[in-house]
């Protein structure tokens, strides 16, 4: 099986994130999605991250079941902080008879050459990228025979737009699948503390 792994902190998941997987099982030859739920981004600060079971609810919810789709929470038993080299690694280990394709956006794949053993990753691995507005490709990977770049309809949001929606007791219908909202609201979270 070819399986599109979608890394991130999901914190929260919202419809953007569903539109490029989306996209990406309908308009390639991917015969599903993982959603790799991230405990520890080396990138991120953790001082707004979720407890990543939280994180990995919600993505359940988001995917309402869609058979395309699965939340993983496959990085959860793995040494932290979470590389993409270490998860492919093991994921190929235990997978071995599928194909893993890494999905990245535009902005990732500019500092894609300061990943840990990102030569590794692409020799070992296709990587889709889909563009994000603002961001230009590295110079260095763009032209990279293993480098797939398409072109998404993306809906400018982000899990940092909703958080601060959220602090400020705005809606954020529409922006996350209804289920999670009524789950955001129900356990009353990315409230400001005090």
């Amino acid at each position: 099986m070819k399986i599109g792994l979608f890394f991130g902190s999901f914190n929260p998941v919202h419809t953007g994130h569903l539109l490029i997987a989306n996209y990406f099982v309908q308009f390639t030859h991917l015969d599903k999605i993982w959603f790799i739920v991230s405990p520890q981004n080396p990138f991120k600060a953790n001082d707004t991250l979720l407890d990543e079971r939280t994180r990995l609810e919600m993505l359940k919810l988001a995917i309402n079941g869609d058979e395309r789709f699965n939340a993983s929470d496959f990085e959860f038993n793995l040494t932290r902080p979470s590389y993409t080299v270490n998860t492919l690694a093991e994921l190929q280990k235990t997978h071995p008879n599928d194909t893993f394709i890494p999905i990245i956006g535009g902005d990732n794949l500019q500092s894609f050459h300061l990943w840990k053993d990102y030569e590794t990753i692409i020799a070992n691995h296709e990587i889709y990228v889909y563009r994000r507005a603002g961001f230009h490709e590295n110079p260095l990977l763009a032209n990279h025979p293993k480098i797939k770049i398409f072109e998404v309809p993306l809906l400018n949001i982000s899990s940092t737009y909703i958080r601060e929606m959220l602090q400020a007791e705005k809606s954020v219908k529409y922006l996350v699948p209804e289920k999670v909202e009524k789950y955001i609201k129900e356990h009353k979270l990315y409230q400001l503390q005090g």
